[in-house]
C-alpha cells in the first residue's frame, strides 16, 4: 500500500507558525533563566547589575564564571545556577530544533519504517 507522501507533512505556512511558536517558547525560557541568574548574582553575590548580567550570560551559555565570589551563599548559588543552566541550555536547544526534527522524520517516513519492523 502506497501512501501520499505529503499526507502527514504540515504546509509551509503552518510549519513556519510552529517554528515561531517553539522559538518564542525557547527564547522565553532563556530569558527567564537569565533573569534568575541576574537576580541571584545581584542580590546573593552582591555584584553590580552589569557584572550580574555578564556572569549569568556566561554561565547560561556554558562559558564559565567571570567574577570571583566571596561568600559561601554566592558560591552555592553559582553552583546550583551552573547545573540549572546546563539543563536549561540543552532543553532550549531541543525545544528549538523539535519542529525541524519532527518534519524531517515525516519527510523520511520514519513512522513507516517503524511499522514495517513490527
Amino acid at each position: 500500500m502506497k501512501k501520499n507522501k505529503s499526507k502527514n507533512i504540515l504546509p509551509t505556512k503552518d510549519f513556519a507558525k510552529r517554528v515561531l511558536k517553539y522559538t518564542a517558547f525557547a527564547i522565553s525560557l532563556l530569558a527567564i533563566s537569565l533573569g534568575i541568574g541576574i537576580l541571584g548574582y545581584h542580590f546573593i553575590a552582591d555584584l553590580g547589575w552589569i557584572d550580574s548580567i555578564y556572569n549569568a550570560s556566561m554561565i547560561l551559555t556554558g562559558m564559565g564564571p567571570v567574577n570571583e565570589l566571596e561568600t559561601d551563599s554566592a558560591k552555592l548559588f553559582a553552583s546550583i545556577y551552573a547545573i540549572f543552566s546546563g539543563v536549561i541550555f540543552l532543553s532550549t536547544v531541543a525545544i528549538f530544533f523539535a519542529p525541524f526534527a519532527h518534519r524531517l522524520m515525516h519527510l523520511l517516513h520514519i513512522e513507516e519504517i517503524e511499522e514495517i519492523e513490527k
